[in-house]
């Protein structure tokens, strides 16, 4: 398999002028753990995780040094902790170290990179634009829409990568289709993968993706939102 096989195409993305609230209630909002960042041209500027919003002077905490490791600690260190703790804007607080894979990548090297670099996604890029996203979930998905070792084969054919594109095409003006989830089309089964607000949304999910020519049967693998009980 190789990323175009497994990414999320419908990528959420901050602005780097956006305010640290408003992304982190994106990130709630979307049920999603972090997010690429794309200035006014489109292009990557960087990438927003939990990680970058975990330490805040809004919520008290902030890092605890003590004076000994201060002593220890470049003035570059400090002035860099204090604006991911102060800064009021996306562009402040984010990682513009970013690791990112074509389309055209291994399924295989991407997890090695997940592994090696300790990320939990990799934006996909193709002739310099972001196409799309992979997660650690993404590749979970990948394998559990396989079949057994001895049945599998290498990878989606060509035929299959167009039908999971054109399910996502058809999907695309449904107000109630997938806002962040993934299609995965193995030898003409689709497989459907989100968060829904209803059965009935399931349904017609299954429904539309059986109106593309080629799908031989669509299979569900969603799952409801999870509401936190109120303390």
């Amino acid at each position: 398999m190789l990323a175009i096989d497994v990414m999320t195409p419908s990528v959420i993305c901050a602005k780097p002028e956006m305010t640290v609230q408003e992304a982190a209630k994106c990130l709630v909002e979307n049920r999603i753990s972090g997010m690429p960042v794309v200035d006014a041209n489109g292009a990557l500027a960087g990438v927003l995780s939990e990680g970058d919003l975990l330490h805040r002077v809004e919520t008290g905490t902030e890092k605890r040094r003590s004076r000994w490791l201060e002593l220890f600690s470049s003035t570059r260190d400090l002035a860099s902790s204090f604006v991911k703790e102060h800064g009021r804007m996306v562009a402040d607080v984010m990682t513009t170290t970013v690791v990112t894979v074509d389309e055209t990548t291994p399924v295989a090297d991407i997890a090695e990179l997940m592994e090696t670099r300790r990320i939990k996604r990799v934006p996909v890029m193709r002739d310099g634009a972001l196409v799309g996203i992979i997660t650690r979930g993404n590749l979970i998905r990948a394998l559990a829409s396989t079949a057994a070792p001895a049945q599998a084969q290498d990878t989606p054919s060509a035929d299959d990568r167009e039908i999971a594109d054109a399910i996502v095409a058809a999907l695309s003006d449904k107000r109630w289709a997938l806002s962040k989830g993934n299609v995965i089309v193995k030898d003409g089964v689709a497989h459907l993968w989100g968060v829904i607000e209803s059965e009935a949304e399931e349904r017609a999910l299954c429904i539309a993706a059986l109106e593309v020519k080629g799908v031989k049967e669509a299979r569900a693998h969603l799952s409801y939102p999870t509401i936190m009980p109120l303390m």
